[in-house]
């Protein structure tokens, strides 16, 4: 499956910056003024995972081919978005494509590049953003209508959630926050509501910043993770060895890029499990947790999934232990497992198929 990140925030948050580090290139117009994105830039980002590699070695392959997610720079939205202000209506029409919203927040100081409300503050931006969500989900709730005298019990069940939803937003609160049945939840996934997609808090921090936790420990809004997207653009002009170098003056083990893009599977329940083919190359594929084999066989091609016949399946930890498939299969850590197994992350997977 596909996971596509929306970066979201006021103007000047330094959403463009934090795109061109995540692409390692320059493709978003950055400048120290309000709208400079207009259409989103979209960029196809790898999923870092150090297994591959080790993968690779074992197999003695050369080709490998990670999982990826598309990160999505979206236009800064600004008070009254939800009636069209600024870049409002775009901006609103362009977080519905995405599978989870990345809110990147500005906490950095900075008297060169204005701050469309004159201030930085954190947790009012917040506020602005959330609201003006908001308000555009209770247009969409607004625009359903009852269904009378009818003998549906999921348009029932359908317009009960609408009216909780109504209800508990003009409260204030977001929709992902609202206590829906699992049912309820299912009908109402085709109003695509804004606020009904999952969320990550990203504190765009000074370089001065990043080792003060108490800059984000305070904050309102949990859990978040600080970067400064300013530095990851300059580490991803470095080499690998330089960027450890790097990191190491701020105590991080890490780019913060790759702290993101793994809170994001873990904000979206997904998981990777790997493929190997024979001597030309190791894969792995991104599956939502608790997805069975005969699904799982369907990432890689759907004739898998319509032919699925079994799955062999080893943990990658067991796998590197024994050398590959062979050494493992004789010691006895290979699993033949059927269609209704469910698969687990990291597991290196063979799938059986018929003609």
């Amino acid at each position: 499956m596909s996971l596509s990140i929306g970066i979201v925030g006021l103007p000047n948050a330094g959403k463009s910056t934090l795109f061109n580090a995540l692409l390692k290139k320059q493709i978003a117009d950055v400048a120290p003024y309000p709208f400079c994105t207009v259409e989103p830039n979209k960029g196809i980002v790898e999923v870092p995972d150090g297994r591959l590699p080790v993968l690779a070695k074992i197999t003695g392959v050369s080709k490998i081919i990670p999982a990826v997610v598309e990160f999505i720079d979206i236009a800064g939205l600004v008070k009254g978005a939800h009636k069209g202000e600024g870049l409002g209506n775009k901006f609103l029409a362009n977080i519905r494509e995405v599978s989870i919203i990345c809110h990147l927040i500005r906490f950095f100081k900075d008297d060169n590049i204005a701050h469309v409300e004159g201030r930085v503050d954190p947790e009012s931006d917040v506020e602005i953003i959330n609201s003006e969500l908001i308000l555009a989900d209770l247009q969409t709730l607004d625009k359903q209508k009852e269904v009378k005298f009818t003998n549906n019990k999921e348009e029932k069940i359908r317009w009960e959630a609408i009216v909780k939803l109504k209800q508990e937003l003009n409260q204030g609160k977001l929709a992902t926050r609202v206590d829906l049945s699992d049912q309820q939840r299912e009908l109402i996934k085709e109003l695509f509501l804004l606020t009904d997609k999952p969320v990550i808090y990203l504190a765009n921090v000074g370089e001065d910043q990043l080792a003060d936790q108490k800059v984000i420990s305070d904050f309102k809004y949990q859990p978040v993770i600080a970067i400064s997207a300013k530095m990851e653009f300059e580490l991803a002009a470095l080499s690998d060895e330089d960027q450890k170098e790097y990191l190491t003056q701020y105590h991080l083990s890490e780019p913060g890029l790759n702290r993101l893009i793994k809170q994001a599977y873990q904000t979206s329940g997904l998981i990777s499990f790997f493929t190997t083919t024979g001597n030309k190359e190791v894969r792995a594929w991104t599956i939502k947790q608790e997805t069975d084999a005969k699904d799982a066989a369907g990432a890689v091609h759907s004739d898998f999934k319509d032919n699925f016949i079994k799955a062999d399946v080893v943990s990658f930890e067991d796998f590197v232990q024994y050398g590959g498939w062979v050494n493992a299969r004789a010691a006895g850590k290979v699993r033949s497992e059927g269609k209704d197994y469910l698969v687990a992350d990291g597991e290196v997977v063979e799938f059986k198929i018929g003609v």
